[in-house]
């Protein structure tokens, strides 16, 4: 049985938070992200598409560094926000949570993107035929088709989330209790002798956790793609 440390818990109740938080703020954008490049052509729409990847293949301490430069206390938006609201990202487990779903915006719209590409447009030709807007169209016919693969790039979301290192460090710090994750905990723990032992315990309960989301990922994309063919 695994005997965890009271910092090790709050180090994964503190990922799991901010797992969530990334995924489900994300997650109305994805899904409208994703429907523009599923379903309309207008001009720059590579251009879009290559941004939203750019976190995929760009160093993360680069973007968590672009992040503190922006929304930082001394960044055009982040003293903006401070002296407006007394609210700052940085450096606080909101602001791990911003750096996290931007790490992981890019396999949650790749996901909803195919999915809803793969919904067959004769269903919505003919809900528009018989009266439905656009809208109605949208919530009664593409949203409850391509389900499966929202739920699918949520997931993934919140495994990338679950597992950001370079970009939530660079931006947020390793803050004990605020902002140390499972990703930055085990860091610290490599750098403390006779830290091997809490380093697989929270290596275990990552691989766990992310094990289970890709594996409901792909569950429910093969779901899907049975019931398209049905």
């Amino acid at each position: 049985m695994l005997a965890f440390t009271p910092e090790e818990l709050t180090a994964i109740a503190l990922s799991l938070k901010v797992a969530t938080a990334a995924m489900l703020g994300s997650l109305p954008l994805g899904i409208a992200v994703g429907w523009l490049l599923a379903r309309r052509q207008f001009p720059g729409k590579l251009l879009l598409d290559a941004l939203l990847h750019l976190p995929l293949v760009m160093p993360p301490v680069v973007t968590g560094y672009m992040l503190l430069i922006l929304l930082g206390a001394n960044g055009t938006v982040g003293r903006w926000l401070l002296e407006q609201f007394g609210f700052t990202f940085a450096f606080r487990w909101t602001g791990a949570a911003l750096a996290s779903a931007i790490m992981g915006f890019p396999l949650m719209v790749r996901a909803i993107r195919l999915s809803i590409e793969a919904v067959d447009r004769r269903l919505e030709q003919a809900a528009a035929t018989l009266g439905a807007d656009r809208w109605r169209v949208f919530f009664g016919i593409t949203l409850p088709l391509a389900w499966p693969g929202v739920v699918a790039g949520a997931v993934l979301a919140f495994a990338k989330a679950l597992g950001e290192f370079g970009a939530t460090i660079t931006f947020v710090s390793n803050i004990p209790g605020e902002t140390q994750t499972l990703s930055s905990a085990i860091y610290g723990l490599m750098q403390v002798p006779g830290g091997e032992a809490g380093i697989w315990r929270l290596t275990i309960v990552a691989i766990a956790i992310s094990f289970v989301a890709v594996l409901l990922s792909e569950w429910l994309v093969q779901r899907q793609r049975r019931e398209l063919r049905a």
